[in-house]
């Protein structure tokens, strides 16, 4: 049965991946980023996609507006938008923190907010969180307004899993490790990951599609490698 599905983040990397794999499969699918042209241009009649700053209350408010006229419902939200600044702690201005925040934490609440209307019991939220939020995993330094932003998305997914349990949809995160995208070369230049942003793209849609029938309220650490 065909799914629809909203994946933020499509311009680049894991979450522009995501869109081709879901919509050859031939679910429906809104494609959200701050530039839509990299999608645009995939000329798929079943994905649609506009410029949508999650930040922006604005733009958000257009999903919910094109859900309720195109599709009425939403099985899936993929929240793969996320923000990163590499700097030493001293160096990390107020913005880059609220920049962090506002993307990786805020952004993703909004849009949860704005499809939640339109998921049942049978939805699945995958927040898309990293193992530098993972209480325990290996921290690097440069690294602090990302990885404490991954945190707060991880107890989110938590607190919101518990809170919907009885009537759904289904919350969990995935903590990625190390994908071979640009905002990792932007991190560790030079460093090569074990994992294309195709492969993780194809683990994270499988996971999309059927983990909610096994878990709920989960952080599940996809790594194989974290630089």
């Amino acid at each position: 049965m065909n799914k629809n599905v909203v994946i933020t983040g499509t311009s680049r990397g894991i979450g522009y991946e995501l869109v081709a794999l879901f919509a050859n499969k031939g679910h429906n699918v809104l494609a959200l980023s701050r530039n839509d042209v990299p999608v645009s241009g995939m000329g798929i009649s079943n994905c649609h996609c506009f410029p949508c700053d999650i930040t922006s209350a604005s733009d958000v408010r257009r999903v919910s507006e094109f859900v309720k006229a195109e599709w009425k419902h939403v099985d899936i939200l993929i929240n793969n938008s996320g923000y990163l600044v590499n700097k030493p702690f001293v160096n990390l201005s107020h913005e880059d923190f609220m920049q962090s925040y506002e993307v990786n934490v805020f952004g993703a609440i909004s849009m949860i907010k704005a499809v939640l209307p339109f998921m049942n019991s049978e939805g699945h939220v995958v927040n898309i969180s990293s193992m530098g939020g993972v209480q325990g995993s290996a921290k690097f330094p440069g690294l602090a307004a990302y990885s404490s932003s991954k945190g707060a998305i991880i107890t989110l997914t938590e607190v919101l899993a518990e809170e919907y349990k009885e009537k759904g949809p289904s919350f969990n995160a995935l903590a990625l490790g190390a994908v071979q995208t640009e905002m990792l070369e932007e991190a560790f230049p030079g460093y090569k990951a074990p994992v294309t942003a195709q492969e993780m793209a194809k683990y994270i849609m499988d996971f999309a599609l059927k983990g909610h029938k096994y878990y709920n309220g989960k952080i599940m650490q996809v790594s194989s490698s974290t630089p």
